[in-house]
């Protein structure tokens, strides 16, 4: 391991936007930017949780437009670079040069682990844009590394500087981490990067190996505030790597502090490892449907593990929140048949 500075990339304003159902203030946005900024994190991404136009019926509306959260964040930030996240598909080349023109220098481009060929645009787009252009290959948990590495190898001739094992459902064991991380160390001439979930409680574990295996990039979030279980919380993760004597810009006390005191007072629900958080981790299922599944559950009568259980067997894959309440349907309706013959 090197003695560069690993570059920390904090998510509580984009992964966070799925903890509150993507209704950060304006005003909330700027009070977290600032604390951010000032405890030392290298890049902020700041969108809505499904990344640049999402926005929508389906993954649910943010109380901010996009102009206002990427503005909002651009002005308080003294330091750190704001970074966004595009999903082809539901964001566009025009979100990402609107994007631009509103400040942000880091793109993150992401498809599932199996899809990197519908990046290419994006990732050229965004470098011809000049920003520091990042390939996002999520639900890593999915395929084998090997499989990993050559949608990887894809994003890398696009352009992409960095590549990322992203860890979408908090699914993967250090080992599974420590090969996937190893073998894009060993075969790619681009920076490695890696995002956790904490619904096995791994998450900061997970970032350490990745770092041990060479990793230039991590994610995390204040409070660990993201979907799901949420992802590495950073005040945690910075703890651990100066204990570890492992090199980044992150005051300490300051990322404490802004955990404590900004971050849980605006949490709407804590972000934690409950039984379905960790029902995600467990089956493989995108972290952000927890909210979904839950409301579903209560909605139907039915057990939301449940939910989740048969996402996880239909192969269902972050976008498909639409499947949701229709397995809650069907569910029921089973339900519903076994207490009819209960009662034959």
């Amino acid at each position: 391991m090197s003695n560069k500075k690993i570059i920390i990339n904090d998510v509580t304003l984009r992964d966070g936007m799925h903890a509150i159902s993507h209704q950060y203030t304006v005003e909330q946005i700027a009070q977290l930017t600032q604390a951010l900024d000032e405890a030392g994190v290298d890049i902020i991404e700041a969108t809505h949780g499904d990344g640049l136009g999402g926005s929508s019926i389906q993954y649910g509306r943010s109380k901010e437009t996009e102009e206002a959260i990427i503005t909002t964040a651009v002005k308080n930030a003294k330091r750190a670079k704001i970074g966004v996240l595009l999903l082809p598909g539901i964001g566009t080349i025009d979100h990402l040069k609107r994007a631009r023109e509103w400040g942000a220098s880091v793109a993150r481009i992401a498809t599932h682990c199996t899809e990197a060929d519908v990046s290419e645009q994006h990732i050229k787009s965004a470098v011809d844009l000049g920003m520091d252009t990042v390939g996002f290959l999520m639900m890593a948990h999915r395929v084998s590394p090997e499989k990993l590495l050559e949608e990887a190898k894809k994003m890398e001739s696009y352009g992409a500087q960095t590549v990322y094992v992203v860890d979408s459902a908090g699914a993967l064991t250090m080992d599974d981490v420590r090969r996937r991380i190893a073998l894009f160390k060993e075969k790619l001439s681009v920076a490695v990067g890696f995002h956790a979930h904490n619904n096995l409680s791994l998450g900061v574990a997970n970032t350490i190996v990745a770092i041990q295996e060479g990793a230039d990039r991590v994610d995390a979030s204040l409070a660990g505030m993201g979907a799901g279980a949420g992802n590495a919380p950073l005040e945690q993760l910075v703890a651990v790597m100066n204990k570890m004597n492992l090199p980044h810009n992150v005051d300490l006390y300051k990322a404490m502090d802004a955990a404590e005191y900004i971050m849980k007072p605006m949490m709407k629900r804590p972000v934690q490892i409950d039984r379905l958080s960790l029902t995600l981790g467990y089956t493989g299922v995108y972290s952000s449907f927890l909210l979904f599944a839950e409301r579903a559950g209560k909605e139907y009568g039915v057990d939301p593990r449940d939910i989740l259980m048969r996402l996880a067997e239909l192969g269902a894959v972050g976008g498909q929140e639409d499947w949701i309440i229709p397995v809650a349907q069907e569910l029921a309706k089973e339900k519903q048949n076994q207490a009819t013959h209960a009662n034959h």
